[in-house]
């Protein structure tokens, strides 16, 4: 076994024109590797190729071109081998309503050729909070519940990987903490974590490392800690003792008031020391009360690398 629990080469995937419409590249010679161990995000628009990827992983979706490895086995020389060591958390909601929830994880094990003395269907149930609900049908369980469902079908197999495709979206708050408690419970034991999320704090949050995946491509790839450094985008919030009468004006510096009298400045930290911003808010006669610092958080890095190229002077070859 490799240091990688994942690793794509050249990856494409193009999907053939109907009804007089242009064939779609939806992956367009993907390189990536995930490590072995890591909660590993991959971000990208809607239409950006994310689900496509996921499916290719999972064997859902043939690929054109290219090389997938997981877990050390290359999926065209050892598909099931491939396919045992990654389970799948779908966004659908794709159970059979006339099946209990210890039925299903049953029924999956048993198409993963999982032995019935292997089978751990109870401590599965009792992870995801579904125990008192072991013999309901699923088409009595609320949303939330199916959702949890979903991810015991996708544990059932012992799998070394697993991929979480929007777990958490429209979910109520309750129910996210405990997947994400689940989560962090299962990577401390060594599982690979695959996350997509349209919630960017989570990302920022939970993933050791983040790609970012757009028109096809990834156009950045970096620890997260390293991807928040992408943008050298500084706010300073000067609170003052008293009211403004001028704002701070110099090079490189933008200044605005907030309806609670504290004065937002914006620079960027390459070009423009945080020195000379208190130098402009001193020579503007303003004295300050409090003050604090932010920095860019992910969803700014997110917009810099996504938006289109003749906007983006961030955007460039994946790092």
């Amino acid at each position: 076994m490799t240091q990688d629990a994942i690793r794509l080469k050249g990856l494409t995937k193009t999907y053939r024109g109907t009804r007089g419409q242009p064939a779609k590249q939806a992956l367009k010679g993907i390189d990536l590797s995930v490590p072995c161990g890591s909660v590993f995000g991959l971000l990208g628009p809607n239409g950006a190729g994310k689900s496509t990827l996921i499916n290719i992983l999972a064997g859902l979706v043939t690929k054109t071109t290219g090389q997938v490895t997981i877990w050390g086995f290359d999926q065209d020389l050892n598909p099931r081998q491939s396919r045992a060591a990654i389970g799948v958390m779908p966004q659908e909601l794709n159970l059979d309503p006339f099946f209990t929830p210890r039925a299903a994880l049953e029924v999956q094990a048993g198409l993963y050729g999982v032995p019935a003395s292997q089978r751990r269907s109870d401590e599965i149930l009792a992870m995801i909070g579904l125990t008192d609900k072991a013999q309901s049908y699923a088409r009595s369980l609320s949303g939330g519940m199916r959702r949890r469902l979903l991810l015991g079908k996708a544990l059932v197999h012992h799998p070394h990987i697993l991929v979480l495709d929007e777990p958490t979206a429209g979910v109520d708050i309750e129910l996210r903490q405990m997947l994400w408690n689940n989560v962090r419970r299962l990577n401390q034991q060594g599982m690979t974590i695959i996350l997509t999320t349209h919630y960017l704090e989570e990302a920022q949050e939970m993933c050791d490392e983040i790609a970012i995946i757009d028109q096809g491509a990834v156009v950045a790839r970096d620890s997260t800690a390293n991807l928040l450094g992408r943008l050298d985008a500084r706010t300073m919030v000067i609170h003052p003792e008293g009211p403004v009468a001028a704002l701070p004006q110099a090079q490189g510096i933008t200044a605005s008031q907030r309806e609670d009298g504290a004065v937002v400045l914006r620079y960027h930290s390459r070009q423009t020391s945080a020195d000379q911003v208190l130098s402009a808010v001193q020579a503007a006669a303003i004295t300050i009360r409090d003050v604090k610092t932010e920095e860019a958080d992910l969803e700014d890095v997110f917009l810099a690398l996504t938006r289109p190229h003749a906007d983006n002077p961030e955007r460039g070859a994946p790092s």
